[in-house]
């Protein structure tokens, strides 16, 4: 019988056999939550408690930012995810002329404490799980937030959540870096240390494979780039005086989740057992937590189309199944009108709805990965699982993740695998509804969040009433000491939460410490 195509294979191009050989059963003995986690982190999984339903959500000011915070809580959301604008992930104030026309626009505008107190109103931050995707600028977000939180009387060592903080993704892929890389771990480090000792529940790095996948990285380059990068990070700690099992246990992970379904189950699942083999062999911690990968999962922006976009509907909904059968300990769910605007509160609504069918009508909770032993998922698993730790072999010869960014390995390697994609739906070899298959004449009425206009005047002002309130000697001796501390071996976070205290800015905290960090360019790896 004819076949529909010549090769099977994944997304990442992982062939596929069509029924099960030898080579292909792979004995699976383990247990759920018991080394090396291939099968979950918890024995019981989601029949104890959910995965925390945690939708990213900024726009516009702080006070806006709020009232959706407030609505998705009041419509089941279990934990809050904060996104920035661009100027507040670059260490930039609203005011400053290089932020002109993009204030708000992709997320909350944050210049001071009195932008964190607004956006977090009412909103108890000793209780609640917070993800705040930032990296430049992570140290100072934090302190904002713990401020924030003592002023509200709460207790900052309960606080809960992450800053992300993963800055090598940004010299990868992203790019709202600011400082060079040893400064940058510098700070990671200092956040680090600081939180171990004030703030012991809350996860000091996210390190993100999502951006990673989202430039075009195939499955098995996002488990590789991201926990070479993890392993970077715990040298860097190690190296400033910390034991692992001090920091490793509060490490987190943020993966991207795209359409090839079995391929990302297996993702999961092969990324838990690589990073248990990574850390026991090269670390040996005593605590089994250190061991642990927990990670938080967002559905794949990159697959969302403008074309026929309620379409999107159903491919996050796919995507969100297996994140759920991966075993994810947090996820998000994009919006199905993301490719043409920010998420409306109607379109928000059903992605967080999307979730919440997913847990209480499908029974897929119920049970602990349930798609273990499946011929398929466990051989896809075990082919991730010894590719990716060959490409972290790979890396780790070039003197690990930070030498071989400098040279724009990484970054090549994303870009050869971006082309292909591309190459394959321009090609036809790979079909995406609506953009090269069951095409449609069609008139998308479908208009995104409006974003205020006048929300830079609106920060403007702020600030304003921020520096007639403040006494400028305070500021200016809080400025001058991190610019001193920069220099130094003294660690940062403490002298940063007593600047935004004193009503310092973001950038102003930024500048502080340009005088002696400088700033940096990545290489693009062309």
């Amino acid at each position: 019988m004819k076949l529909r195509k010549e090769h099977f294979e994944t997304l990442g191009g992982l062939p596929i056999s069509p029924v099960p050989s030898g080579t292909d059963v792979v004995t699976n003995s383990e247990l759920p939550g018991q080394p090396p986690f291939t099968r979950g982190v918890h024995e019981t999984m989601y029949r104890s408690r959910y995965w925390t339903m945690r939708q990213y959500a900024g726009f516009s000011s702080a006070e806006r930012t709020n009232e959706r915070f407030h609505t998705l809580l009041a419509r089941g959301q279990s934990g809050l995810s904060v996104a920035f604008d661009l100027p507040t992930q670059l260490g930039m104030d609203s005011e400053d002329p290089l932020s002109y026309g993009e204030v708000g626009r992709v997320g909350v505008a944050i210049d001071s404490i009195l932008d964190m107190r607004a956006l977090f109103d009412k909103i108890q931050l000793d209780t609640v799980s917070t993800s705040m995707t930032i990296n430049s600028s992570a140290i100072i977000l934090l302190a904002l937030y713990v401020a924030v939180c003592e002023e509200q009387g709460g207790d900052s060592r309960k606080i809960r959540g992450t800053v992300q903080n993963d800055i090598l993704k940004e010299y990868i892929a992203r790019g709202t870096h600011v400082f060079p890389p040893e400064q940058s771990m510098r700070l990671i480090t200092d956040l680090m240390n600081h939180c171990a000792d004030h703030h012991p529940q809350w996860n000091t790095i996210s390190i993100s494979g999502y951006h990673i996948r989202e430039a075009g990285a195939t499955a098995v380059e996002e488990v590789a780039f991201t926990l070479s990068n993890a392993l970077a990070y715990v040298d860097a700690a190690i190296e400033s005086g910390m034991d692992v099992d001090d920091f490793a246990p509060r490490l987190s992970f943020f993966f991207g989740c795209h359409n090839d379904f079995f391929e990302e189950v297996a993702k999961f699942r092969a990324a838990r057992k690589l990073w248990y083999t990574l850390m026991t062999e090269r670390y040996k911690p005593q605590n089994q937590k250190s061991t642990m990968l927990r990670f938080h999962t967002q559905t794949a922006g990159v697959t969302l189309t403008a074309q026929q976009p309620l379409n999107n509907v159903t491919r996050v909904s796919y995507q969100a199944l297996s994140a759920v059968l991966g075993g994810t300990q947090s996820l998000h769910t994009n919006s199905y009108d993301e490719a043409i605007g920010l998420p409306t509160d109607q379109s928000a609504t059903i992605a967080l709805r999307t979730q919440q069918i997913l847990a209480e009508e499908t029974g897929v909770a119920d049970v602990v990965d349930p798609l273990a032993g499946s011929y398929h998922v466990e051989k896809l698993t075990e082919m991730i699982y010894s590719q990716a730790h060959e490409l972290i072999q790979e890396i780790d010869s070039m003197g690990g993740a930070l030498i071989a960014l400098k040279n724009g390995y990484q970054q090549r390697r994303i870009h050869d695998s971006a082309w292909k994609q591309m190459q394959d739906i321009e090609r036809l070899e790979r079909k995406v509804v609506g953009v090269n298959h069951a095409l449609m004449d069609e008139e998308i009425d479908i208009e995104g969040q409006e974003i205020d206009s006048t929300i830079a005047d609106m920060q403007q002002e702020k600030m304003h009433t921020l520096r007639n309130m403040r006494d400028e000697k305070l500021v200016q001796n809080a400025l001058n000491s991190i610019t001193e501390a920069a220099a130094s071996n003294d660690n940062l976070f403490p002298l940063i939460l007593h600047a935004v205290r004193v009503y310092c800015t973001v950038g102003e905290i930024m500048n502080a410490m340009k005088v002696v960090f400088g700033t940096w360019s990545a290489p693009s790896g062309f």
